[in-house]
C-alpha cells in the first residue's frame, strides 16, 4: 500500500514540476535529457535485441539438435 501512495506522490511531483505554469517549470530540462538519452537508450535497446535474437536462434538449433536425436 505505501509503494502505490509513493508512486502517486512522485508521479504527481513529476507533473507539478514539468508543467510551464508552474513554479518549477522543468519542461525544457526533461525534453532536453529526453533528447540527450534516447540515442543511448535506443542503442542499449538494440544491444538487447540483438542478444534475444541470438539466444532464440541457439535455442532453436538445440531444439532441432533434440528432435533429430530423439527420434532415432
Amino acid at each position: 500500500m505505501i509503494s502505490i501512495i509513493l508512486g502517486l506522490i512522485f508521479i504527481g511531483f513529476t507533473v507539478f514540476a514539468v508543467l510551464p505554469s508552474c513554479p518549477l517549470a522543468w519542461g525544457a530540462e526533461v525534453i532536453a535529457f529526453l533528447k540527450g538519452c534516447a540515442p543511448v537508450l535506443s542503442a542499449f535497446i538494440g544491444l538487447i535485441c540483438l542478444f534475444i535474437g541470438a539466444a532464440d536462434i541457439k535455442d532453436k538449433k538445440e531444439a532441432k539438435k533434440e528432435d533429430t536425436s530423439s527420434d532415432n
